[in-house]
């Protein structure tokens, strides 16, 4: 795992520019949201439930969330209800909300190109021939992408109407931390430290039947709760991937899944989104998840150099029975 953080040289200069691109971006919107609210009316309405720190709030959410094998959907959605954002099925504030979830993903995106530019370099460097390794890691990528993104665009209103809820979430999270245990003690995937490997470009050495059965697990995160990160990272590791590169290439991947997630919905429902909530609070959300996603990725890479996923199973048996326990005391 520290070849993976030695190989794309994360310094503390790129890591402290993003960490302060994305202060600024938030404190140039948290002011312009001051200025716009001064003739505003204090009646709350659909418009202004989404206050400046709620969408802080959830931007945290998503960034902490997003790559970690928890689930960011499943945050949010329960988030959103407890901070009292819309929730009734089939009104305009629930559309919102649900597009909302997915446009600060740019935050999280903007985390990966930022930490990972060395990848995107060779990326477009193998577009016009000059980088046999980001040629193929772009071919991978574009074939573990799309399973997700045929099944999403054909099933997108359909899964948002049937799963997009607490029981669903809850389901999925209790799902994903059996399976996480279940792989673990059966060795299916590997457990405690991994050991440090030196020698050829473990991602790039991803083949492309190896990026089609990660593109199928990730097919599985359409469900609310299962996790993108979880459902790419197992897939990986299932078919021969170790788990430096597995953790990687689910970045990777997910910059390409979160980018075509965010614009689809931004193109669809994007007008909606700005109706109710407005631009500026969406803006501060997606500034909020570009710092925290910086901070979820570097920590992931340095925990998972000594340790398995169990820790993130247990974590979701806790966050599953918090959820459980808040729908029973009808909190929401």
């Amino acid at each position: 795992m520290r070849d993976l953080i030695e190989r794309h040289h994360f310094g503390h200069r790129r890591i402290a520019t993003l960490l302060t691109t994305g202060a600024l971006f938030a404190t140039i919107a948290l002011h312009t949201s001051d200025v716009a609210a001064l003739g505003q009316s204090a009646t709350a309405t659909a418009t202004d439930a989404l206050t400046w720190w709620k969408a802080a709030a959830l931007g945290i959410v998503e960034g902490v969330t997003e790559y970690l094998p928890i689930s960011s959907t499943g945050h949010l959605l329960i988030a959103s209800r407890l901070l009292g954002l819309p929730d009734e099925k089939g009104s305009a504030g629930l559309d919102a909300v649900n597009t909302y979830a997915i446009a600060i993903q740019f935050g999280a995106i903007i985390a990966v190109a930022g930490l990972f530019w060395k990848r995107f370099r060779d990326m477009i460097l193998g577009l016009f021939g000059r980088s046999d390794d980001g040629r193929h890691l772009l071919i991978t990528l574009a074939i573990a992408f799309l399973p997700a993104a045929v099944l999403g665009a054909a099933f997108n209103h359909k899964i948002e109407d049937t799963l997009f809820g607490p029981w669903p979430v809850v389901i999925a999270w209790i799902a994903g931390g059996v399976l996480i245990l279940v792989l673990e003690r059966t060795g299916r995937i590997p457990t405690g430290r991994q050991p440090s490997r030196r020698g050829p470009d473990p991602v790039a050495a991803i083949t492309y039947r190896q990026a089609l059965m990660i593109g199928v697990a990730q097919c599985a995160a359409l469900w609310p709760g299962t996790s993108r990160s979880l459902a790419t990272i197992i897939g990986a590791l299932l078919v021969g991937v170790a788990m430096p590169a597995a953790v990687e290439f689910s970045f990777l991947l997910g910059f390409a899944t979160l980018s075509a997630a965010t614009g689809f919905k931004l193109l669809t429902d994007g007008g909606t989104l700005v109706d109710q909530f407005g631009i500026i609070n969406p803006l501060i959300g997606a500034a909020f998840a570009l710092v925290s996603a910086v901070i979820a990725i570097r920590w992931l890479i340095t925990y998972l150099e000594r340790h398995d996923l169990s820790i993130f199973a247990w974590y979701r048996f806790v966050v599953a029975a918090s959820a459980i326990a808040l729908l029973a005391a009808g909190v929401m």
